[in-house]
């Protein structure tokens, strides 16, 4: 397996796209956020004093999303059709799930995680002063469609 990602000296490189073709791509991500009991009934009763926490963590997402390519390194910047961001209470953590859309000649796995990474990011850094522990985990890539390679389910 040849690493798309280096070049034939072992030095990084943006891989070439140019010679791919458009079309829709999605990908969904998840992960989530424990924490303690009433860290989780400050956020569910929007009680944190920064504010409404699950609404700034899915702005915070979205505008991750977007800007995936100024954080990772070699990812293409993508013209995103679609970012959507879903944060549930799930007894005490918080769950986000990211799904992103392009049409484009590329995909979207990476801006789908960035989303969800920096939500939770958020969730931690709004509701820090109650819960100092909280663990974020499980970031994964659920779906992915379009594109060459297809379509990829995680499996369960």
């Amino acid at each position: 397996m040849s690493l798309t990602h280096l070049d034939d000296a072992g030095a990084a490189r943006m891989v070439d796209v140019s010679g791919k073709h458009a079309t829709l791509r999605t990908a969904t991500a998840e992960g989530r956020i424990r924490m303690s009991a009433a860290a989780a009934a400050a956020i569910r009763d929007c009680q944190v004093a920064k504010g409404d926490v699950l609404a700034t963590a899915r702005l915070a997402g979205i505008m991750a999303a977007k800007r995936t390519a100024e954080l990772i390194p070699l990812c293409h910047p993508l013209p995103l059709s679609g970012v959507e961001l879903d944060l549930a209470i799930d007894g005490d953590a918080v769950v986000a799930t990211a799904t992103v859309r392009t049409t484009y000649v590329t995909g979207v796995e990476m801006e789908a995680m960035t989303a969800v990474s920096v939500a939770l990011l958020t969730v931690y850094d709004m509701a820090k002063a109650i819960d100092k522990a909280m663990v974020i985990e499980g970031v994964r890539l659920l779906t992915k469609t379009g594109g060459k390679s297809g379509d990829w389910v995680a499996p369960a």
